[in-house]
């Protein structure tokens, strides 16, 4: 099971359109858009994009993405 922060799964929830893939290039595309001062939200993004890639999409299917605040 994956290990995700609460800020990760809000970006998740915020870009998401359903599929591991469909995530991906969301946060790749919004990554070319962010200015050079921004760089918590590139650490961020850079974060899920990582466990995107160290996940398969029956995994990302499984994700509790639940906000546990």
């Amino acid at each position: 099971m994956m290990n995700l922060t609460i800020d990760e799964k809000m970006m998740i929830l915020l870009y998401s359109p359903g599929t591991r893939m469909g995530l991906y290039g969301a946060l790749q595309q919004m990554k070319e858009q962010l200015e050079e001062d921004e760089t918590e939200l590139l650490d961020l993004t850079n974060s899920v994009l990582q466990k995107l890639s160290d996940m398969d999409d029956e995994a990302f299917e499984k994700l509790n993405l639940s906000l546990d605040l």
